[in-house]
């Protein structure tokens, strides 16, 4: 095996059966949830000082926060996030997916942000921290997830172009279900030829919060025109695909799951790597490599992975105004590999 068996991270140890069967839930409408905010109840926050050590870190309520004017995070983009997502058991207890990957994917993209950043032990309590004191939140087994967003970003004041002295470090969360507006219905992708998402050399290989503004503009324009979502090309050749804004993507031919390479343009993302070492178990071959846009069109199956996203299948590309329909790939969902990672 490769690990992902051994994935799931226990939030809480000491919470007896009968505790769990009484415990109260939010009141939310769990059958109606999408993917927009709902405010919790709390939120986790440390700061760092100029030694580059975190603070002991504290729960608050859920609220705005305060920044200097002059902050790294507002002057120079010094921000990353991460997005994982806190699941309820059948058995009641509460359970997070490879926390200690998004950890360390944070202290990677700090480390190219010229950060601080907290370590693992530090980012997995804090997240624990966060879902504990927002348990109501966690919505019933098969309902969805409390979606948590860990977010590390410069506070300290510059005027001058430099890293921040000081970075916070901040959790809060949310229940979410469905990312994308079809909910499990396939996707309508749209290919966009003008516009990369990220270049060589840049942050297309972290999670920097700089990452996304630059495509929201492509994304309203594709989901105007009835688009789930955007597939981006290389920017080198304008020929190779990327990924999708929120989502890896993966293309299926015979026994062989096809991926892009993350050589430093596209995000290694966490639920791309458990279903690739899942794929290896089943006995597929795996190619991690480029991958030219009309290879699209040999493809038995496309499928998008992410930690909002799930596993999400693709219905229809559309490229140079030509609209390919596609398999449905409905051999594995978010839930199967919630199940194949934690029994």
């Amino acid at each position: 095996m490769h690990g992902t068996k051994a994935a799931a991270s226990v939030v809480e140890e000491h919470v007896s059966g009968a505790e769990r069967e009484d415990e109260e839930y939010a009141d939310v409408d769990w059958d109606k949830l999408g993917f927009s905010l709902v405010q919790t109840d709390y939120m986790f926050a440390t700061r760092s000082c100029r030694d580059g050590n975190f603070e002991q870190g504290y729960l608050s309520r859920y609220g705005n926060i305060e920044l200097n004017p002059a902050a790294g995070i507002l002057n120079y983009g010094q921000g990353l996030i991460e997005g994982m997502k806190a699941y309820r058991g059948e058995d009641g207890r509460i359970l997070l997916f490879r926390p200690e990957l998004n950890a360390m994917r944070m202290k990677i993209g700090a480390e190219r942000m010229c950060m601080h950043s907290p370590s693992v032990h530090q980012f997995i309590e804090g997240v624990k921290q966060t879902v504990l004191a927002n348990r109501r939140w966690v919505p019933p087994p098969g309902k969805g997830s409390l979606y948590l967003r860990p977010l590390l970003f410069g506070t300290g004041a510059s005027l001058g172009v430099a890293a921040a002295s000081e970075y916070t470090f901040l959790v809060f969360g949310s229940p979410v279900q469905n990312y994308f507006k079809e909910g499990t219905a396939a996707l309508n992708l749209y290919v966009e030829k003008v516009i990369p998402r990220a270049y060589l050399g840049g942050t297309g290989g972290v999670k920097a919060i700089s990452n996304y503004g630059p495509v929201l503009e492509v994304m309203r324009r594709a989901k105007s025109r009835g688009f789930s979502d955007v597939l981006y090309l290389d920017a080198e050749t304008g020929k190779n695909i990327e990924e999708v804004s929120a989502a890896n993507i993966f293309l299926v031919k015979g026994n062989t799951i096809v991926t892009p390479a993350t050589s430093g343009t596209i995000l290694g993302g966490i639920t791309r790597k458990s279903v690739i070492e899942i794929a290896l178990d089943l006995g597929y071959k795996v190619e991690e490599r480029r991958v030219p846009v009309e290879e699209l069109k040999e493809a038995e199956e496309v499928f998008c992975t992410g930690t909002a996203a799930g596993v999400a299948s693709v219905g229809s590309i559309t490229y140079q105004n030509t609209r390919s329909l596609l398999p449905l790939w409905i051999h594995v969902s978010e839930h199967n590999i919630y199940l194949y990672a934690w029994t």
